[in-house]
């Protein structure tokens, strides 16, 4: 009995300590407390871009295994914390949980090139009726190509074959041809989500500071009943 009295006084003299801590105090607290979140959140933020830059010069440079470890690196990261960044869509900036979109340009490139070539081999075969007709607007659009620099996935260089083929008469078929050859630009488009919440000392900091918030939110909403309680006694 003795030692079941002594521990009811203990939970007593634990929970009397606890209505100790004022609500000024979790002021107090949380104040400093969201200038560290922001910095943490900040520093994820700049780490996700060092990484997402990485991958981009690794994209620059065209070197596939260093492209595909800096994406596993970005993605490890942005997929184990929280990462907040602001991106702009059809000029409105909104608030996102990850990396936002973001293009693997050269890569599309050499994919789009690497198909033109296979379809511009197929169309200028001798068993294909189209081929004089590609061959001709290459001739034109080739040579225009070296001296602005184009590469056959550049928007010039195919707004020259387009408007080539279409003085002829079998246009609409080599046109559609072109076309399918081209992979869709979403395969080179990525996009990584972070957590909401994580398990790591920016996430529990975070955790921390919501429930702070809500303890004095709930001080708050208690103080305002009561006081109003008053005003009808």
């Amino acid at each position: 009995m003795a030692g079941l009295g002594g521990k009811i006084k203990q939970k007593l003299s634990q929970r009397k300590w606890k209505l100790k801590i004022k609500t000024w105090m979790l002021f107090l607290i949380l104040v400093p407390l969201l200038f560290v979140d922001a910095f943490m959140l900040r520093q994820n933020h700049i780490r996700m871009t060092e990484l997402r830059d990485a991958v981009l010069a690794a994209d620059v440079e065209e070197n596939d295994e260093k492209l595909a470890a800096a994406l596993a690196e970005l993605k490890e990261f942005v997929f184990h914390d929280v990462v907040i960044n602001v991106v702009e869509e059809n000029g409105v900036q909104r608030v996102t949980f990850g990396t936002g979109p973001f293009y693997l340009e050269h890569l599309y490139i050499r994919a789009a090139t690497k198909a033109l070539q296979k379809a511009r081999d197929e169309m200028t075969s001798d068993n294909n009726p189209n081929g004089n007709v590609y061959g001709l607007a290459a001739g034109v659009c080739d040579a225009q190509a070296r001296a602005n620099g184009w590469n056959w996935a550049s928007p010039g260089y195919m707004n020259c074959m387009m408007s080539e083929i279409a003085k002829y008469p079998s246009a609409g078929e080599i046109h559609d041809t072109i076309t399918a050859s081209l992979p869709s630009t979403e395969l080179y488009r990525r996009n990584y989500a972070s957590p909401v919440w994580a398990p790591t000392l920016t996430g529990a900091l975070l955790l921390l500071t919501v429930v702070i918030i809500v303890v004095i939110f709930i001080r708050i909403v208690i103080w305002i009943v009561l006081r109003l309680s008053l005003l009808f006694i």
